[in-house]
């Protein structure tokens, strides 16, 4: 059976050249094609993975470190991940997380021992220090969903603070005073950013906030649920919920039927996130716009353009969020 270095050999170019060639990944000169082309089919050659791997030092995978592997938010990063690396012929190996940071750091190890040609992290507890020690070595990384200044060139991320802040401000703008906050899990950074940009709001329009108007949620339904339990417990008055993200503002507004108040007409809902079904529930959910699939192809679009050399028109890593308005703020500045 032939091998790689026989046709390398036979066409009188090197490895590379060979491997360039199969996997269409550079500029080569037509002739110099024709060449590799008559060689393999001269010698009866079947590319082989590993060969072309071994010849040209790349792996054509890439790791994938993500926290879970369920729900419509990773599934979506994910596929912009997969759509602009499958169209260069590149793999991904994927792994999860799930916010422990032993499996974090393990899942690392893994990806790298597979020998990826680069990572993608989505990582929740591993520290900016942990990262940056990361980015020193030999295999190139990109961090979704975070932003660290020594390493901001490798992130790709949304302004979780700004995107709380609209959201806050647009109720308040509705004629909301009374406003409590579902956050997520205080020990992620996305959820400390959106708590911030909660009370920069109410600050800015004289509105009082103190921690018993915080509920720290799952991200999940069980989340807001339980929030709005809190709430009823605590006798708080309240006329809007900003949720940090809208799996709780579905768990909040199911919830809130049950105590016979009703999302959108007695009680505004925000939601943070704009995931597909946001569009379906009742009301429609008005809500913050992450744009995590085009998130998603940004960061394989810099693999693309770094690691493989492929010419990629490259836009800003710091994404805006967007206010998307749909039913479920009433407005009681009419």
């Amino acid at each position: 059976m032939a091998t790689i270095y026989e046709v390398s050999k036979l066409a009188g170019v090197s490895l590379a050249t060979v491997s360039r060639v199969m996997n269409k990944t550079a500029n080569v000169s037509q002739k110099t094609k024709l060449k590799v082309e008559k060689a393999m089919l001269d010698l009866g050659y079947k590319p082989n993975s590993v060969a072309i791997s071994l010849a040209s030092k790349r792996s054509d995978c890439v790791g994938i470190l993500v926290t879970q592997l369920d729900g419509m938010f990773f599934g979506s990063m994910m596929n912009g991940i997969e759509s602009e690396l499958t169209k260069q012929r590149k793999h991904l190996v994927i792994t999860a997380g799930h916010n422990v940071e032993h499996d974090e750091r393990a899942g690392i190890d893994f990806l790298k021992s597979r020998n990826c040609d680069a990572l993608i992290i989505h990582a929740e507890v591993l520290s900016d220090e942990y990262l940056i020690e990361l980015s020193q070595g030999d295999t190139p990384i990109y961090i979704l969903n975070r932003h660290i200044p020594e390493i901001a060139e490798r992130c790709i991320h949304l302004d979780n603070q700004y995107g709380s802040y609209l959201a806050t401000k647009h109720v308040i703008k509705a004629g909301h005073t009374e406003v409590l906050h579902i956050s997520g899990p205080r020990y992620r950074k996305d959820a400390q950013e959106r708590i911030i940009g909660f009370k920069q709001a109410m600050y800015e329009a004289g509105l009082p906030v103190n921690e018993s108007h915080i509920f720290e949620g799952d991200y999940g339904h069980s989340g807001g649920a339980a929030a709005i339990d809190y709430f009823m417990q605590q006798r708080l008055s309240f006329t809007s919920i900003v949720c940090a993200n809208d799996h709780l503002a579905v768990g909040a507004m199911a919830r809130l039927r049950d105590f016979d108040k009703i999302p959108g007409e007695q009680i505004a809902i925000m939601g943070f996130d704009d995931m597909p079904f946001a569009d379906c529930t009742y009301p429609k959910l008005t809500t913050i716009r992450y744009p995590i699939r085009e998130m998603g192809k940004l960061a394989a679009d810099y693999v693309l353009k770094d690691v493989y050399k492929v010419q990629q028109k490259i836009p800003p890593s710091s994404f805006e969020p967007t206010l998307v308005i749909r039913d479920s703020v009433l407005n009681l500045s009419k």
